[in-house]
């Protein structure tokens, strides 16, 4: 007989919605075509059609492996099955520079209607519309394609929740809540619009720069075919392939709080693009990320915090007019394209409709829901325990540095201001002072980027926000 589904599409859907911790789907895509997406097939489906890999070195640094980092090459989906089986025609390849045993590769974050768009058809392999999303398919989500080894940094996204399903091999998912993003230390360098990283490598901590670190509640999980994980809004998450060739789709389910996330982030865009843009070229400092085509300018950047404050109010007076209306409509709209990356799908701001507003979701908490339906079909991700071996790596002395100098000596400041115009020296004002206010080369000179992490920490530009949206509305 049918295969019977162990969740209606509008159950799956309420789940998504409400649940506010990672959680693994089973038994929900047997039937679904994207199953016999595995690289061997999509090689064939591609037919010598070249895509970009991001090559990473498989040794583990105390620092996170940025894309900026990385290297890259335009390969086929045949010349990276060879060179991931050690097949001797690599050696001409354009993997040919990099040995299987030093380097992974990973073809990320692929757009599916981008690199099929000339077979359309196969959109329909991929059938979210089982969790509750009618019309949306592989023209809303996107491809991963890895190596044994190859990772995404640990980051969270502003737009959205995840749904991610795993084809083949196997990968490891390290997520962590939004409350621990002080823990974290975020940065928006590199800068991607929607990604904030982390700076800590959590598959090996440095816990003497980062000793906030070990307060983090780690939630892991081995991701297996036929199995879709749901990762909530501003869910941090660290992933690594396992195993020697893996695929994974996913798609980010748009929510009512995108439209504030898309007012923090022109912010966010603004001010890095304007304090980065200032700085000496010679610096030769990487800021953008390799998915940003380019720094954009501080006018374009104003036009888009306009109009994503535009999109909000839209929004806010969209969802007054739904909720007066809703007891006489109950129709499913067809859903938008995904819009993560504002400039990847070309999505105008006004134009993305909330998936959330369909059935009323926007208004639905967690708490007034019926208990979730935790089981053989939806696993939750619980958190691991404490692992000492982080402890090993705490600096000797214990201290707690972000205190020590509490209630410093400020009165100092205009002494050091005065120093650092009068002398000649180029390398003393870009040291660290001592209390007594005479250089210290044992400490890291403050940088722009400093700056930067304090001034578009994801708090600071909430609130900014906030107080900007407060000033619009009156």
């Amino acid at each position: 007989g049918e295969d019977v589904k162990p969740f209606t599409p509008e159950k799956t859907k309420e789940i998504v919605m409400s649940l506010q911790q990672p959680a693994v789907f089973c038994n929900m895509v047997s039937d679904w075509p994207a199953l016999h997406w595995n690289a061997k097939y999509l090689s064939a489906v591609l037919d010598g059609k070249t895509i970009q890999f991001r090559l990473g070195l498989k040794t583990v640094d105390l620092v996170p492996q940025f894309e900026t980092r990385c290297s890259y090459v335009e390969a086929t989906l045949e010349e990276f099955l060879a060179w991931s089986c050690g097949q001797p025609s690599c050696l001409s390849g354009p993997f040919s520079r990099y040995e299987y045993s030093k380097y992974w590769a990973y073809a990320d974050y692929k757009y599916i209607a981008r690199i099929f768009e000339d077979k359309p058809e196969i959109f329909q392999d991929i059938r979210w519309s089982d969790f509750g999303f009618p019309g949306r398919s592989g023209k809303e989500s996107t491809l991963w394609i890895g190596s044994e080894g190859a990772n995404t940094p640990c980051h969270l996204d502003s737009y959205g929740c995840n749904l991610v399903l795993q084809v083949q091999g196997r990968k490891r998912w390290h997520l962590f809540p939004p409350g621990d993003t002080s823990f974290l230390y975020p940065t928006r360098i590199p800068y991607e619009e929607s990604s904030i990283f982390s700076k800590v490598n959590v598959a090996n901590p440095d816990l003497k720069r980062f000793p906030e670190f070990r307060n983090t509640t780690a939630h892991v999980v081995t991701l297996s075919p036929g199995q879709v994980l749901l990762v909530p809004r501003h869910w941090w998450h660290y992933v690594e392939s396992i195993d020697p060739v893996t695929v994974s789709i996913n798609s980010w389910i748009e929510l009512d709080a995108d439209h504030e996330a898309r007012v923090e982030e022109a912010i966010t865009r603004m001010l890095v693009c304007a304090i980065k843009s200032a700085e000496n070229p010679s610096d030769g400092d990487g800021w953008l990320n390799p998915t940003e085509v380019e720094a954009t300018s501080h006018e374009i950047n104003l036009q888009y915090l306009n109009k994503a404050v535009s999109a909000y109010f839209k929004c806010q007076k969209a969802s007054v007019s739904e909720q007066v209306c809703s007891s006489s409509t109950g129709a499913e709209q067809r859903t938008s394209a995904s819009c993560k990356r504002k400039r990847e799908v070309d999505c105008e701001l006004e134009g993305c409709r909330l998936l959330t507003q369909e059935f009323g979701f926007s208004t639905l908490k967690a708490e007034k829901l019926q208990e979730i339906p935790f089981g053989p079909h939806l696993i939750q991700v619980l958190p691991q325990s404490q692992d000492t071996s982080w402890m090993g790596a705490i600096a000797s002395d214990g201290r707690d540095l972000l205190h020590e100098n509490e209630g410093g000596h400020f009165g100092k400041l205009d002494c050091i201001r005065k120093q650092l115009l009068v002398s000649n020296d180029c390398e003393t004002p870009a040291r660290q002072m001592d209390s007594d206010g005479s250089p210290n080369a044992s400490q890291a000179a403050l940088s722009t980027n400093d700056l930067l992490d304090c001034l578009v920490n994801p708090h600071v530009i909430s609130l900014v926000a906030r107080l900007l949206l407060e000033r619009t509305r009156v």
